[in-house]
């Protein structure tokens, strides 16, 4: 009978000729999800006999990252921001540095929330998380509020254009406790709500040029391309959402918009022929690259 260690070398051997970086990881990780157990034991038990359902199950998956699907969408989940996000082939695969858009948002919220201007009683800060996917952007705010005690002073809503993604987002919030404190929209970017305008406005839109998507093999073949094509220059939905927040964003607001580590100079370009009155910042990430288009005040 083969080990596990036997497995996932055997497994880690076939994924990384397919091109993985994280063959090894990947092997682990997918023994790990078809024996229902944490990766730890994986790493704990090398020697531990495998039963031949087992391998089936696991050869099964490793065929699948072969043909270049995410590990997350074989495993079904993906962490985010420190907590576990349920993630299949409807809504795009939560990146890391998304989490800086979070970080973002979530000490503006604070402070604003924490501020001597904000007066006592007043309405609950409005925020949208628009392009929500999987939900991770407006469920991690919501949770980190929750534990910060100022869940009751936030009103979140999100949207996407995709409503298999918005069935993503939903489980995702019960899953966390927090369907009760999002709003979700199938909508084209902002909400069809009649003179809403929102104090916070997040959103990690397709940011990919469309000729990068159509010659890259891997992961983004197996993602929704709604979620990924952002036109020819990978700036076409973000320039939507921009044109769009004087009509969305209160007087006194902020958006952050999620770009691409190539399109800081454009997007900046771009708010100063749109919204030349704008204050705007390109904030970086932890690599150094420009990442989070802050807008706002509109002037």
């Amino acid at each position: 009978m083969i080990t596990v260690a036997e497995l996932v070398s055997r497994g880690a051997g076939r994924i990384g000729a397919s091109g993985s970086t994280t063959p090894r990881l990947d092997a682990e990780l997918v023994l790990a999800h078809v024996l229902d157990i944490d990766r730890t034991g994986i790493v704990a038990h090398p020697e531990a006999p495998v039963g031949d359902s087992v391998v089936a199950r696991f050869d099964a998956a490793v065929v699948r990252r072969e043909a270049g699907e995410p590990i997350a969408y074989i495993v079904g989940v993906r962490e985010f921001y420190g907590l576990a996000f349920s993630v299949d082939r409807r809504a795009l695969v939560p990146r890391p540095e998304t989490e800086r858009l979070v970080e973002l948002a979530a000490d503006e919220i604070v402070r604003r929330l924490t501020g001597d201007q904000r007066p006592p009683g007043g309405p609950p800060l409005s925020i949208v998380d628009v392009g929500t996917g999987s939900g991770v952007v407006a469920i991690a705010l919501a949770v980190t509020l929750r534990r910060r005690g100022m869940a009751g002073e936030i009103a979140i809503t999100a949207t996407d254009v995709s409503a298999e993604a918005l069935e993503v987002a939903v489980e995702n919030a019960v899953g966390h406790g927090v369907a009760d404190r999002i709003s979700f929209y199938e909508a084209d970017l902002l909400p069809p709500l009649a003179e809403t305008r929102y104090d916070i406005i997040v959103a990690n839109l397709p940011y990919v040029a469309t000729a990068d998507i159509d010659g890259a093999g891997g992961g983004l073949a197996h993602e929704p391309r709604v979620a990924l094509d952002g036109g020819p220059d990978g700036t076409a939905v973000i320039e939507r959402l921009i044109a769009e927040l004087p009509d969305g964003l209160a007087a006194d607001g902020t958006a952050f918009l999620e770009i691409g580590s190539d399109q800081g100079d454009a997007v900046m370009l771009m708010i100063a022929r749109l919204l030349p009155g704008a204050t705007r910042l390109v904030e970086t990430d932890l690599a150094g690259h420009p990442r989070v288009l802050r807008v706002g005040p509109l002037g």
